[in-house]
C-alpha cells in the first residue's frame, strides 16, 4: 500500500501541469469531459449556467458557485452585508440565465477565527435580504473552520418549463444578439475601490472620497439579478434561442454562446450600452469605455439571442439593447467599430488560474 502511494505521489510530481495552462474554463472541461450520465433524470451536465434535471416532467435547475476571500472579494472595502447579498444574487443570476426561477439555496461557509459571530450575522443578513427580495428559501448548508479567511459556497435550486428552459447552444444564424441593462459599471466600481484601498494603505489617516461614485460602487458591491427579464419574456411569449449571464465580461460570454452554438457573430461597438457615469469613471483611469464594457465582468446582466421575428416586441423595450447578430461559424466572432472595420473578439476578463493571479497569491 505504501509503495503504491509513493508511486502515485511521484507521478503527480513528474507530470505536473500548471493550472494557468488550462485556465478556469479549460480546467472545468478537462475535469468533466467524458463524464457519463447514469440517470435518465440528468438532462444536462456541466457545460452551461446550470445543470438541468427532469423529475416527472418538471425541470429542476441546479448551480453551485464559490466566492473566496482575496480572489472574489476584499474585506478592506466589502461590507459583510453587501457580500452576503451579492453571493446570493450572483447564484440567482445563473438560474435566470436559463430562463428559469430560483426557489431554494443552501449555504456552505468556511471561516477563520478572526471573524466573530456578529460578523457572520451581518453576512447572513445580506443573504436573507436577497432571498426575501427574490422569493428564495434558505433550506440548508454547512459551516467549517478555515485557516485562511472566508469562502462562501452557495448551491441554488430552481425550476423551469420543458419548452422554455434556454441553453447556451441554441443560437441560430441571423438571430439578434441582445443584452439587458448597461455594462462596465461593476468593473469601474472595482477600480475605484482598489484605488482608494491603495491610497489608504499609503496613508491610513486618509478618508476615502466616494461621493460621486454611488452608481458604480453599487454595481460592484450590491448587484441585482435580472428577474424582470424572465417575467417579461414569459408575458410576451418570447423564448430566446440562447442565454447566458454576464459574470466574466461580455466578450467571454459571447464567445461561450458562439462556441457552443457553433456560430459566429458581429457585435457593434457603438451599440454597447454604457452608463454615462461608468464612462466618466473609466476615463479617469484612462480606459476606453468599450474595453470596460467588453471585459469588465460582474455586471450580472443577461446576454441572449432571439429570432428576428421577435424584433417588433423587443425593439422599444427599455433596458433591452440589440448589439449585433449571429453569423455562420466560418465568419468568426467579430467586433465592428464605428468606422466599420472589424476585429476578432477576444476574452480578456478575469481568469482564476492566470499567471497574474498566481503571482498575486504568492
Amino acid at each position: 500500500m505504501h509503495s503504491e502511494t509513493n508511486q502515485t505521489l511521484f507521478l503527480i510530481m513528474e507530470q505536473r501541469t500548471e493550472l494557468s495552462a488550462l485556465g478556469e474554463f479549460g480546467l472545468i472541461k478537462h475535469l468533466t469531459e467524458g463524464l457519463e450520465m447514469k440517470n435518465e433524470s440528468t438532462l444536462l451536465g456541466p457545460c452551461d449556467d446550470c445543470a438541468v434535471l427532469d423529475y416527472n416532467g418538471k425541470l429542476t435547475l441546479v448551480s453551485t458557485d464559490a466566492m473566496a476571500e482575496g480572489v472574489h472579494f476584499d474585506m478592506v472595502y466589502t461590507p459583510l452585508k453587501h457580500l452576503g447579498y451579492k453571493a446570493a444574487v450572483s447564484n440567482f443570476s445563473d438560474i435566470y440565465a436559463m430562463n428559469g426561477s430560483p426557489k431554494q439555496i443552501t449555504v456552505a461557509l468556511s471561516v477563520s477565527n478572526r471573524y466573530s459571530v456578529e460578523a457572520i450575522e451581518q453576512l447572513y443578513e445580506g443573504i436573507k435580504l436577497a432571498c426575501e427580495k427574490y422569493g428564495v428559501d434558505i433550506v440548508g448548508g454547512d459551516t467549517t473552520s478555515s485557516t485562511s479567511g472566508m469562502v462562501i459556497t452557495i448551491t441554488v435550486i430552481g425550476q423551469g418549463e420543458k419548452d422554455s428552459v434556454v441553453r447556451r447552444n441554441g443560437a441560430k444564424e441571423n438571430d439578434l444578439i441582445c443584452v439587458t441593462g448597461d455594462l462596465g459599471g461593476a468593473y469601474a466600481g472595482l477600480l475605484v475601490l482598489q484605488r482608494e484601498k491603495a491610497t489608504w494603505l499609503a496613508d491610513p489617516n486618509m478618508q476615502p472620497d466616494l461621493d460621486t461614485y454611488d452608481y458604480v460602487l453599487e454595481r460592484q458591491l450590491k448587484p441585482e439579478a435580472q428577474k424582470w427579464l424572465v417575467d417579461w419574456l414569459e408575458e410576451n411569449h418570447i423564448v430566446p434561442t440562447s442565454m447566458i449571464d454576464i459574470s466574466d465580461g461580455l466578450a467571454s460570454e459571447v464567445l461561450h454562446i458562439c462556441k457552443q452554438s457553433r456560430k459566429g457573430c458581429e457585435i457593434y461597438m457603438d451599440k454597447l450600452p454604457i452608463d454615462y457615469q461608468t464612462e466618466r469613471i473609466l476615463e479617469e483611469f484612462k480606459i476606453p469605455a468599450q474595453t470596460g464594457a467588453l471585459n469588465g465582468g460582474e455586471d450580472y446582466e443577461i446576454l441572449f439571442t432571439v429570432s428576428q421575428k421577435d424584433y417588433p416586441k423587443i425593439k422599444d423595450k427599455e433596458n433591452i439593447h440589440i448589439i449585433g447578430y449571429i453569423t455562420d461559424e466560418a465568419s468568426g466572432c467579430k467586433l465592428v467599430t464605428p468606422q466599420n472595420t472589424t476585429m476578432d473578439i477576444k476574452a480578456q476578463g478575469f481568469n482564476h488560474y492566470s499567471d497574474t493571479v498566481k503571482k498575486a497569491e504568492q
